[in-house]
């Protein structure tokens, strides 16, 4: 009984738990709206607030910040310099000097100027998926921290 206990308490375990969970809500958000609700970089997002929630990087400011300034990016060379090898280096290059200087680092999100170039995407995709996205997101790990995992989030940085 001591090793079942084990696993079912596990880190690993709890944070594949709370990933599921919170894409689960994305994708029925994704059917019930018919709407885009998932995008790659969200899954490595929460590999970061599931698993390694004390980390800077997991942290909400980063999290929604940095997935908000770097979708504006890839946005505004798009839409400013079309998409063509040049301006997709540029606007990774960009985005995540933005995200280091404005201290919103989160590297999931530097993949974000390339689904927004690449998928051809408009302004409302900064709303949705991308914000709407990125608050649900943080709200689901706020919650499944609080409740089920016993870790503290979120986690006040110096």
């Amino acid at each position: 009984m001591k090793s079942a206990r084990l696993v079912l308490t596990h880190p690993a375990l709890i944070a594949g738990i709370g990933a599921t969970l919170c894409t689960l809500v994305l994708t029925h958000l994704d059917e019930w709206q018919h709407e885009l609700w998932l995008m790659a970089p969200f899954g490595a997002t929460m590999v970061i607030l599931f698993g390694l929630p004390a980390s800077p990087l997991a942290q909400p400011k980063n999290i929604i910040l940095g997935h908000l300034l770097t979708t504006l990016v890839g946005l505004v060379v798009l839409h400013t310099w079309g998409m063509t090898p040049l301006s997709l280096s540029i606007a990774v290059g960009m985005a995540i000097s933005l995200m280091l200087l404005t201290k919103t680092t989160h590297p999931p999100a530097g993949a974000n100027p390339l689904v927004v170039m690449l998928t051809a995407q408009d302004w409302p995709f900064l709303i949705a998926p991308v914000l709407t996205g990125a608050l649900l997101i943080t709200l689901s790990g706020w919650l499944y921290h609080k409740w089920a995992s016993g870790q503290p989030y979120p986690v006040r940085q110096n």
